[in-house]
């Protein structure tokens, strides 16, 4: 009886062991436990975490990011406990879970405490990247990998690096980090740092952030500087994007720096030699120079002579001929020209240049080639209100003035009879080189019939000339050949009352003595009176004198009849 009471007893404590055991192990499950490494084989590790049975990890779970794995027979590792046994009778252990649950917790830690963690960027996914946090798998979006976007991630790849925890979420399985908050911060710090050192002439490396029309800005590490255009060469730069592009390393020097409003201004152009050193003697006056066209506007065009030394060609030195035409008609942008250099002012950074002078001046090839008096013809290029511009060789204008068009016609009279487009035969009456003008005339290719008619005529002499027409100023008369004359009003006779031109008829004729020829009017001037005048004279002289008790009556009627008997 004893016997079997001792037995059921032992039994039952049995049971009771047993069933302790196995609610102790059952109550493991879901929880990480440490195990022992029995057998590395086929890429598979058996181990033995103190249960009936043992289980099996994949070798590869125990792999660090970017290495092999390292284990052997007799390690001690942590796995995590899924089930007692599988349908093999193994227990369902893993390796990766436990450094999940691992990682859970320190991550929660560092969540909490704000701290940054470490994890490598692995792969990528719609939006973003993961990243393996020491063992658990966060994700990192596009727009979190970096302060500027980052077209190529592949450097990133594989490779430690601090993030910070955004979101997350242990039920869910969510973390969300952050690389570009964790750069922010370093930047923040790196940039109360920069600017607390920067100063004026200072020479940093930076990078192109943004490139726009005036200039570009330059990333120095936390705080931006403004590169302008005109300060990235010496050469001339219509963009920036001529010259940068954005991502590139550059290095620039601080030309001035505002430390309330902590704008920077930054040049590259400073960290070189400035060619317009020593300029007046790299470019004398008068020296010839061979440079490309950079810029053309509407006053001229700039000559790049060498890399930051330009010169202007103003549009009045571009061409002997063509006047108010626009540059761009005579010159074309990068076309190689030759120039000469008219003035130097290192001060204002100017220098002076022309085009033409390199060329043969048409109006010094012309003199040489046509003298004064050289008869020419040529087609009427422009017809003003003082006269006719005529074509000449050398594709150079000679002016016919309006009074150089007829030897008898009137200047608006003659200019009429032209038109644009006639080829005419002119002669050369002068040449100006300094100012440009060649004055032509077409009366003069034949005689002045002035002078022929005046040929016989002298001052004083009297002749006899024939009434044209009366007007009431006088009359005019037709002297020798046909050239007119005119007898003023008052020169019509001595005696007052016979000073009336009515008295006088169209075809009559009289003795007028000859006043003055003015070749430069063109005009003949005569006089009844002063005949009168030298006839009484020459009969008081003759018939006359003062003793004799003769009337000028008597005298005057004597000197007549002896002229009569004369002319008879």
């Amino acid at each position: 009886m004893a016997q079997a009471l001792a037995r059921t007893v032992e039994k039952e404590s049995f049971a009771a062991l047993l069933d302790e055991s196995l609610g102790a192990a059952e109550s493991l499950e879901g929880t990480v436990v440490k195990g022992r490494v029995v057998a590395v084989e086929n890429d598979m590790v058996t181990i033995d975490v103190g249960l009936k049975s043992e289980g099996r990890v994949a070798l590869k779970e125990f792999a660090v990011a970017g290495q092999p794995p390292e284990l052997k027979a007799g390690d001690t590792v942590e796995v995590y406990l899924e089930r007692m046994e599988d349908k093999n009778g193994e227990a369902m252990l893993s390796r990766e879970k436990a450094k999940r649950e691992e990682a859970w917790a320190l991550l929660e830690k560092s969540f909490t405490d704000q701290s940054r963690v470490t994890g490598v960027i692995f792969g990528r996914v719609k939006g973003g990247f993961t990243v393996d946090l020491s063992g658990a798998v966060a994700f990192l979006p596009g727009s979190q990998v970096d302060i500027r976007p980052v077209r190529d991630i592949s450097p990133l790849l594989g490779t430690p690096q601090p993030f910070q925890i955004l979101k997350m979420d242990r039920s869910r399985g969510n973390i969300v980090v952050s690389r570009r908050a964790v750069l922010e911060e370093s930047r923040a710090e790196a940039r109360s740092e920069l600017v607390a050192n920067l100063k004026e002439g200072q020479i940093l490396q930076g990078v192109v952030k943004n490139i726009t029309d005036y200039g570009a800005f330059v990333d120095l590490g936390g705080v931006d500087g403004l590169l302008h255009v005109t300060d990235i060469a010496w050469r001339r730069i219509n963009h920036p994007s001529e010259a940068l592009q954005i991502g590139q390393t550059v290095t620039v020097q601080v030309i001035r720096f505002n430390p309330e409003t902590q704008r920077i201004s930054l040049g590259m152009k400073q960290l070189e030699a400035d060619p317009w050193e020593g300029v007046e003697a790299k470019y004398p006056v008068s020296s010839r120079f061979k440079g490309r066209v950079t810029n053309i506007t509407d006053y001229g065009a700039f000559v790049e002579l060498e890399p930051g030394i330009e010169g202007l060609v103003h549009v009045s030195e571009m061409s002997w001929t063509k006047k108010n035409v626009h540059p761009g008609k005579i010159v074309s942008t990068s076309q190689e020209v030759e120039v000469m250099v008219l003035d130097v002012d290192p001060q204002k950074r100017r220098i002076s240049l022309g085009l033409k002078q390199c060329l043969d001046n048409p109006w010094e090839t012309f003199t040489d080639k046509f003298g004064q008096g050289t008869e020419l013809e040529g087609e009427v290029k422009n017809i003003t209100e003082f006269g006719l511009f005529v074509g000449l060789p050398g594709d150079i204008d000679g002016m016919v003035h309006m009074s150089d068009l007829d030897w008898n016609k009137s200047g608006e009279e003659a200019i009429a009879e032209y038109k644009k487009g006639d080829r005419v035969k002119v002669k050369v009456l002068d040449v100006d080189v300094e100012k440009e003008r060649i004055s032509l005339g077409i009366k003069q290719l034949a005689s002045d019939p002035f002078e022929s008619a005046t040929a016989g005529l002298k001052k004083n002499e009297v002749v006899t000339c024939t009434v044209t027409q009366v007007t009431d100023g006088g009359i005019e008369v037709t002297v020798g050949e046909g050239y007119t004359g005119f007898i003023r009003k008052s020169d019509l006779s001595r005696e007052r009352s016979e000073q009336r031109p009515e008295r006088f008829a169209v075809g009559e004729k009289v003795d007028a003595k000859v006043t003055q020829i003015d070749r430069g009017s063109r005009r003949i001037s005569l006089s009844i009176k002063a005949r009168e005048m030298e006839e009484e004279k020459a009969a008081m002289a003759e018939y006359g004198s003062s003793d004799s008790g003769a009337s000028l009556g008597d005298i005057l009627g004597a000197a007549l009849k002896r002229k009569q008997q004369h002319d008879e």
